[in-house]
């Protein structure tokens, strides 16, 4: 069986949970309590050291962050790669964009705003990071001039990286309207066969 250890709320989560999804792999979530430290616990320490979220157990096999279990899943499926070399280094090459650039920011900046008490959040850090996000968008909106996916001409886990903070509903100072070839982008892969918001994959922490 294949589990996926998340919760709704994460971004990086639904990165694993919609691309097991899209690449057709039968996997059951198991929600981690994240906001009331779940990921802290010594029985969640015993799975992965690192405390994070998303985790995946499939088989004797335990897959921690988000783009090695992407990665991971396309290596079992042969789905969501494209087939030459050249094409999955730079899938491997937004993988880590994302992580440090896209995602990275757009993750801490919509805790900030979203999930700390009103009064706990800090105006001057979030600023900061919604200015630094704004660069990166225009990043991913200039790449998508012309193209309808990140890496070649089929979806791919570049994709499913770089989308994985964009489809929520909670602020944090992305507006889609604004990036017109972003915008078109996520409506492509909103249409393919499978796709799924992230509460409707995985359990959220707090109501709708």
């Amino acid at each position: 069986m294949t589990k996926l250890y998340c919760f709704g709320e994460s971004g990086n989560a639904y990165k694993a949970a919609l691309t097991l999804t899209l690449a057709e792999v039968d996997w059951t979530p198991v929600h981690v309590d994240f906001f009331n430290g779940g990921s802290r616990t010594p029985e969640f320490r015993a799975i992965n050291p690192m405390g994070e979220v998303p985790v995946l157990l499939d088989g004797d096999q335990t897959i921690t962050q988000s783009g090695a279990i992407q990665t991971y899943v396309t290596e079992k499926t042969g789905k969501l790669m494209p087939a030459s070399s050249e094409d999955k280094r730079e899938v491997l090459r937004w993988l880590l964009w994302d992580n440090h650039k896209l995602s990275g920011q757009a993750g801490m900046t919509r805790f900030l705003m979203n999930f700390l008490p009103p009064e706990k959040r800090p105006q001057e850090v979030i600023g900061f990071m919604q200015g630094r996000l704004k660069a990166t968008y225009g990043v991913l909106n200039d790449h998508l001039e012309g193209r309808n996916w990140i890496v070649g001409d089929q979806i791919t886990i570049a994709d499913t990286a770089c989308c994985g903070y964009l489809f929520y509903e909670e602020p944090f100072g992305f507006d889609r309207t604004e990036w017109s070839n972003i915008d078109a982008w996520l409506d492509r892969i909103a249409a393919t066969p499978g796709w799924k918001h992230p509460y409707d994959l995985m359990q959220r922490a707090f109501g709708a």
